[in-house]
């Protein structure tokens, strides 16, 4: 018996007689809010517990003698893609013409529709050297200088189909995937892959060539949930004048590690953008440039789920402070109504 007795004296949670207890409507009121309270605080507990969430760190980049995929889809809606062409250059100034690359240019017709596709393994400039020397010609040199530089009638022909598709406002959608060296660099998309006198012809003059354009996707490597590419959507239009864009890309290096302990390699990047006006007295021809660095630092990104034991600990404070607080509330109202019910009762009898 004296053991029964010390484990009685010891219960917190003692019971009075089941006529002691007085039930009331108020009480009941209280209970039935403060379980709905009790229901709504635990589904959202058990949301936050089972909801994914990510944690960011920095360290410096290790990987070394990685390409760098670039994922391009733009719209020139000015340009036909007879006379557009990809360039790469990286920091060396070496121009690479073997890239491994898998782009398609799509034909616009003037309302935005695709008119024909065409398949290109190496979209790049495959005449650079010659555009270079050609850059610095005089202006006035003379017709048997011109047939020189390989105005045939191969050429003829394809200078009147870019002045025809010009006229109906043809333009050009490009796409696909350029794998370049993991170093600093350039890529930019122009009329260049032209030969200089060719590209007069067509044009007349560089104020007369319109690289607007609409950048749907542009990025580093594959997407992960909630990365966000400054450049998607972005769209300009050019009215009355030409110019060129210069990009400059700050390219970091991304892991992304799912909650599966999967790994994605990718990079997210950051973005300022300049303009340069072209004049008639200019040799330059426009063009839109993209111009990128890669940071030291790579950034991890790691999802994590919270610990049973966290989200337990959680329940029984939000729970149990929500019994204790409709508890309090429902004394304290029990209190005040007693206390007029016995000074109106007071009253009367006097």
């Amino acid at each position: 018996m004296g053991v029964k007795q010390a484990l009685r004296a010891i219960d917190a949670f003692p019971r009075a007689e089941e006529h002691l207890l007085q039930k009331t409507k108020f009480g009941a009121f209280v209970s039935i809010v403060g379980l709905l309270i009790m229901v709504t605080l635990f589904l959202h507990e058990l949301s936050y517990y089972l909801n994914i969430y990510t944690v960011h760190q920095m360290s410096v980049d290790s990987r070394r003698g990685e390409k760098l995929p670039i994922h391009i889809n733009m719209t020139f809606p000015s340009l036909p893609c007879d006379v557009l062409s990809v360039d790469a250059i990286d920091m060396s100034g070496k121009h690479e013409v073997d890239l491994d690359t898998n782009i398609w240019k799509l034909r616009l017709n003037s309302d935005g529709h695709i008119t024909g596709t065409e398949y290109l393994s190496d979209l790049v400039e495959k005449e650079h050297e010659a555009h270079k020397h050609d850059a610095h010609k005089e202006h006035h040199e003379d017709s048997d200088k011109i047939h020189l530089q390989g105005i045939d009638e191969e050429s003829q022909n394809m200078i009147k189909k870019v002045k025809q598709a010009l006229a109906d406002g043809e333009g050009c959608r490009v796409y696909g995937i350029l794998d370049v060296q993991r170093v600093a660099g350039n890529f930019h998309l122009s009329v260049h892959g032209l030969n200089i006198f060719v590209a007069q012809m067509i044009f007349e003059k560089s104020t007369h060539v319109n690289v607007s354009h609409i950048i749907h996707d542009l990025s580093f490597g594959p997407k992960y949930p909630g990365i966000h590419n400054p450049l998607d959507g972005t769209s300009r239009i050019l009215r009355g004048t030409s110019g060129t864009f210069k990009y400059y890309i700050k390219v970091v290096p991304t892991e992304y590690r799912h909650i599966s302990k999967e790994v994605l390699p990718t990079n997210q990047f950051s973005v300022t953008e300049y303009f340069s006006p072209i004049h008639d007295f200019e040799r330059a021809w426009p063009a839109v440039y993209f111009l990128y660095d890669l940071s030291p630092i790579t950034v991890t990104i790691r999802e994590e789920r919270r610990s049973f034991l966290h989200f337990i600990t959680r329940l029984c404070a939000v729970l149990g402070g929500t019994f204790a607080l409709t508890g309090m509330l429902d004394g304290w109202m029990y209190k005040i109504l007693e206390s007029f019910t016995k000074k109106n009762s007071r009253t009367i009898v006097r």
